[in-house]
């Protein structure tokens, strides 16, 4: 994956934050919809990263141009059945083909910028045409950032930003596929890098059983053992013994239930950066007491086990 450069992160982060909306949560989106690339050089322009789609096109374009549309391999009622090309240079060759059929339904067919939001939104999100949706997209990376909060906002997704509810977020903003692509889990992981200030690249390790790796029944060692202690700590009680078994896979799974989370009993991403979040903050009397009540209840759990 692309890395955004230190202006693009910049310029996410103020209009987070002018927004309301918390920075690492609004960069997590926008690198996930765009694998980290805010623009492609088309032309010798700056053009924001788009994505043809040919079976709204196909609803779209006017019923005379229709046939035009489908000889010319850009429209089809079936959708992924028009391909798009790798480069984006191709895409943009693809929606200036479309646009010489029937521009405004051309416009509305591509998904825009870092977003990736679909023209065809242009009336619900308060444009006056498809037209002024795309150069809100092509005006900068600012005005990019600017197109997706307006998706945001409109269908009411801040609150769940908010809470962190990455399954609720995903389903939302990107379909009921979401799981299949594993949208949840990249947003978990996506920002609890940006939140910590960590680079967007990170190294997976291909030994199961470390740590910053996916772990499963089965696996064994030290990162199973203090997963372990974290969910007793979280309210969750487990003997650290190092072992993932059905005790450990029960707990997990209860604590994903808890947090909105897939309850698939796999510690990936998404359940690290849910549990780290939920471990007791010593900041004042109140944490410290909750963190050694929880340990008294765990404690007492694991004795009458």
């Amino acid at each position: 994956m692309a890395a955004f450069s230190d202006e693009t992160l910049q310029i996410i982060e103020r209009v987070a934050r002018d927004n309301g909306i918390e920075p690492a949560a609004l960069k997590a989106v926008a690198e996930v919809e765009s694998g980290g690339r805010a623009f492609a050089y088309v032309g010798g322009r700056k053009e924001p990263l788009i994505r043809f789609e040919g079976h709204y096109f196909d609803r779209l374009v006017g019923e005379h141009r229709r046939a035009e549309a489908r000889s010319a391999g850009l429209a089809s009622p079936r959708a992924g059945a028009v391909k798009n090309p790798r480069g984006q240079a191709g895409r943009w060759q693809m929606l200036e083909r479309a646009a010489r059929i029937d521009r405004a339904a051309a416009l509305q067919s591509v998904s825009w910028g870092i977003g990736q939001v679909m023209g065809a939104h242009w009336k619900h999100l308060g444009f006056g045409s498809p037209e002024a949706l795309a150069r809100e997209a092509r005006s900068g990376i600012e005005g990019q950032v600017r197109l997706m909060l307006r998706f945001i906002h409109a269908n009411r997704l801040t609150s769940l930003l908010h809470a962190r509810d990455w399954a609720g977020f995903a389903r939302r903003y990107n379909g009921p596929a979401y799981a299949k692509n594993r949208y949840d889990v990249r947003l978990a992981a996506a920002h609890a890098r940006h939140r910590d200030g960590r680079p967007s690249s990170v190294p997976a390790t291909s030994k199961r059983g470390r740590k910053g790796t996916l772990l499963r029944r089965g696996d064994r060692g030290d990162a199973v053992r203090d997963m372990q202690r974290m969910l007793t700590a979280a309210g969750h009680p487990l003997r650290a013994d190092g072992v993932f078994g059905l005790r450990t896979e029960a707990a997990l799974r209860a604590f994903q239930s808890r947090h909105g989370l897939a309850i698939d009993g796999i510690y990936g991403p998404a359940s690290r950066a849910a549990l780290s979040d939920a471990l007791p903050k010593f900041g004042s009397w109140r944490g410290l007491l909750t963190f050694v009540a929880r340990l008294v209840a765990a404690w007492s759990g694991l004795r009458r086990s």
